[in-house]
């Protein structure tokens, strides 16, 4: 019989340095020990920054994926092939759902001095990788106190709180923030789908869990078949806690595209390449239109 594990930790998850936009980030997911968590592909955490802010990222393609922005600090101007144009501001969150394919940038508003957002990837199943691609800002989301801590649910259903925004798989993003009003810390025990894998994650300040501390981007993946967590937050503590439902598909990951073989990626890169409108232009930017790596396959 197999024994269930007693740490909820199975994996601490260190973050990768990257640039996105002429700003450094730390990128949680994909990583070598860990690719994907629930449909999950794709983790990165700007900020916080304090001081003069420019972010520039050209004009670049997604396939099979939704593009998810959580921002909690500053502003950024979305721009799609579909015509969409949309200012992300703090506590809204921007969905982009490329499907079958379509390109965007993102800028920083001119005389920013605070930057923070989570920018995430969530990959398609194989029976929605090909629909058609569609822009969705959200300015309101499901917010309540509980414990001492502000939740707010992102996507996705918790307890009796369920988002309005857009998924195609069985999915959890929620937001746990202890404010550092009071300096004690709130211990919390969150309920778990045992389905889902879960993964946690401080946006800002510490937390603890089965006595080990995470901060500095740390991820905590936890074992697959938990039906809660018991964590506690220090106060100043902002906390990510992302899940889902495994795919039952094999997902690969190239630059900018998802696919569900190496065939699809390379297909749409080929695509980008020649100016194909699968994509199609992005009006109104005036930047570069960025060019993929060559593939290594």
């Amino acid at each position: 019989m197999e024994t269930k594990a007693t740490q909820p930790v199975a994996e601490r998850l260190l973050p990768r340095t990257s640039d996105v936009g002429g700003i450094p980030v730390a990128r949680a997911i994909p990583q070598k020990a860990r690719r994907l968590i629930g449909p999950w592909c794709f983790l990165d955490h700007l900020g916080p920054i304090s001081g003069p802010v420019t972010v520039n990222v050209g004009e670049h393609p997604h396939t099979a994926l939704q593009t998810f922005t959580w921002m909690m600090a500053g502003e950024i101007l979305h721009r799609d092939s579909l015509g969409s144009t949309q200012v992300i501001r703090p506590g809204q969150v921007n969905l982009m759902t490329a499907g079958h394919g379509i390109a965007h940038t993102e800028e920083s508003l001119p005389n920013q001095t605070h930057l923070h957002a989570a920018q995430l990837w969530i990959a398609l199943p194989a029976a929605h990788k090909d629909t058609a691609p569609r822009f969705d800002h959200y300015p309101t989301l499901p917010r309540w106190q509980d414990a001492g801590a502000n939740f707010t649910l992102l996507i996705g259903d918790w307890a009796e709180h369920h988002s309005p925004v857009l998924h195609f798989s069985p999915i959890l993003g929620l937001e746990i923030f202890h404010s550092a009003d009071t300096g004690a810390p709130v211990t919390l025990t969150l309920p778990l789908e045992p389905t889902f894998e879960h993964g946690l994650m401080p946006l800002e300040g510490i937390f603890h869990l089965a006595g080990e501390s995470f901060s500095d981007n740390q991820l905590a993946f936890l074992n697959w078949g938990e039906t809660s967590v018991t964590i506690s937050l220090q106060a100043g503590c902002r906390l990510l806690l992302i899940g889902g439902e495994p795919l039952p598909d094999d997902i690969t990951i190239w630059w900018n595209f998802v696919g569900h073989s190496k065939a699809e990626i390379a297909e749409a890169q080929a695509q980008w390449l020649a100016q194909d409108p699968r994509f199609g232009p992005v009006t109104g930017y005036q930047g570069q239109r960025l060019e993929p790596p060559p593939i290594p396959w």
